[in-house]
């Protein structure tokens, strides 16, 4: 036991001494003390890995229209009289309309200036390049994929990418630079999310790290900044770490592509995960009845018939006919829309493709990069008439390797040795999995749908020795000291029985 006190003054001292020089734990950001590897967690509670939680916008509740409705129509004139009918009504009214205001301000300050024209057009030759490389020539299987979702995920990967890999990158996205790809991002990530009570589209972006590696912070806070993005450090290759990005996504998508998340796995040259979900669910303005829902034939691409209940309804609208096709759309309650592409009788879907950049739901680039309004006389013609309305309720879904499509559009390095992540970390690395999942299911109600992609990084140069587990299991006489905030002892105990 004195040799046990004698080593715990030495090192009481050691620490006084401490005090006139403070110990500082230099990290690659410098002065930052290295956080302890986090504990086992259970799956759902993902916050405990969080280095940082994005700041998502929180919007106050938009008032449910069809409440409202129905809170007028309980009001009893007869019992109540004019006066108190009146004053009733107009109580419910400047109650739903104060709400209705607040949310819509909140709304308008969220999408600030937009999405700037320019960046409008990228996006849309984007959406129309991969939309070919990726529906074009297929004709039996279903193809589901969320051009916004990808464009996101792919902005944030540019962020951590550099040299030929970041322009690359850049070249398929349109932008010309990082700086522009964080306006296009966040400004796209601004105008799309709503949280409404007819109508949601909520996004979400996460980064995961390696627990074992340094990463530079300043990139870690653009992502949280400029991209929504809550960062994460885990240890990569274990269940735990696995289950709870399993359970992130699915807590983002409303647990629509379950079985492709939990697809997912980390190894332990995982460097780090980029993900990006989108969850989207609208009403129809005006719903299908129920009472018209019939079974029919559907004629699959490989001439199957198959039998499945079809949505009836007639009403009038704007539709644009092009050669061999027909469009139309299907509003929902917030504004947003579900455009219909038929081919003529024989004409294959996938031919489509090359013939939509003339319609209303796109938008063409100019020589200059500039948005310009799309010309429908080129490729459609618009008209207005009564549409015959037969829609099936369908329930499609895609799981997507996108490593092949994206080197067929020009980005390559990122797959290679040439790879360069120097803006997150000094590893040598390279991208070796790329994941999009999507699913969108149609009803007489409306349409829910959820997209994620998921990048994985993996290291190619030896990854760091993990640290010794030392064993601390004060199961014998043990001693302990407290020390100040100088570092100088105020306790100093040997512990030989706890009795």
């Amino acid at each position: 036991m004195k040799r046990m006190i004698a080593l715990l003054l030495c090192l009481c001292f050691a620490l006084g001494g401490c005090a006139q020089g403070k110990t500082e734990y230099h990290t690659e950001n410098g002065g930052a003390k290295p956080e302890p590897s986090p504990a086992p967690i259970a799956a759902e509670s993902f916050e405990a890995l969080a280095l940082g939680l994005a700041a998502v916008p929180d919007l106050p509740e938009e008032p449910d229209e069809n409440a409202f409705w129905e809170q007028t129509a309980a009001l009893d004139f007869d019992a109540l009289g004019e006066s108190k009918y009146n004053e009733a009504y107009d109580k419910l009214w400047n109650e739903f309309s104060a709400k209705r205001d607040a949310y819509y301000e909140a709304v308008d300050a969220l999408r600030g200036e937009g999405v700037d024209p320019a960046l409008t057009g990228a996006f849309a030759s984007y959406t129309l390049r991969t939309a070919r490389q990726l529906m074009e020539n297929e004709t039996e299987k279903n193809v589901v994929y969320s051009p916004a979702n990808l464009y996101l995920a792919l902005c944030m990967l540019a962020e951590t990418a550099d040299g030929e890999s970041r322009a690359q990158l850049l070249e398929l996205l349109g932008l010309s630079d990082v700086e522009q790809a964080r306006k296009a991002a966040n400004s796209l990530w601004r105008s799309l999310y709503r949280d409404g009570a007819d109508g949601k589209t909520l996004l979400a972006n996460s980064l995961w790290l390696n627990e074992q590696v340094s990463f530079k912070q300043e990139t870690v806070d653009r992502l949280t900044n400029d991209y929504f993005a809550s960062a994460f450090r885990a240890k990569m290759g274990e269940g735990a770490t696995d289950e709870a990005i399993h359970a992130w996504i699915n807590e983002n998508t409303n647990h629509l592509l379950e079985n492709a998340a939990n697809g997912i796995q980390t190894d332990a040259d995982t460097l780090m995960l980029l993900i990006s979900t989108l969850y989207f669910k609208g009403t129809w303005a005006d719903q299908f009845s129920e009472g018209a829902t019939s079974e029919d034939t559907f004629t699959s691409a490989s001439g199957a018939e198959q039998k499945i209940d079809f949505m009836h309804t007639s009403k009038n609208g704007t539709y644009y006919r092009g050669e061999n096709f027909t469009v139309a759309s299907l509003p929902f309650t917030d504004g947003t829309a579900m455009w219909f592409l038929l081919p003529d009788e024989g004409v294959s879907a996938d031919e489509l493709w090359p013939k939509v950049q003339g319609l209303p739901m796109t938008a063409v680039t100019t020589t200059e990069g500039c948005y310009e309004a799309p010309a429908f006389d080129l490729l459609a013609q618009e008209g207005y008439g009564e549409i015959h309305w037969s829609v099936p309720k369908f329930d499609v879904d895609s799981d997507l390797d996108l490593i092949p499509a994206l080197r067929s559009l020009g980005v390559t390095d990122v797959f290679t040795d040439s790879a360069d992540f120097s803006p997150l970390t000094d590893v040598d690395a390279l991208l070796s999995a790329v994941k999009h999942a999507a699913r969108v299911k149609v009803d007489e109600e409306g349409c829910e749908a959820a997209a994620f992609t998921s990048m994985m990084v993996g290291a190619t140069s030896a990854m760091p020795e993990p640290l010794p587990v030392v064993e601390m299991d004060l199961n014998r006489p043990f001693g302990f000291l407290i020390t100040g905030a100088d570092g100088l002892p105020l306790f100093v105990s040997i512990v030989n029985t706890v009795e």
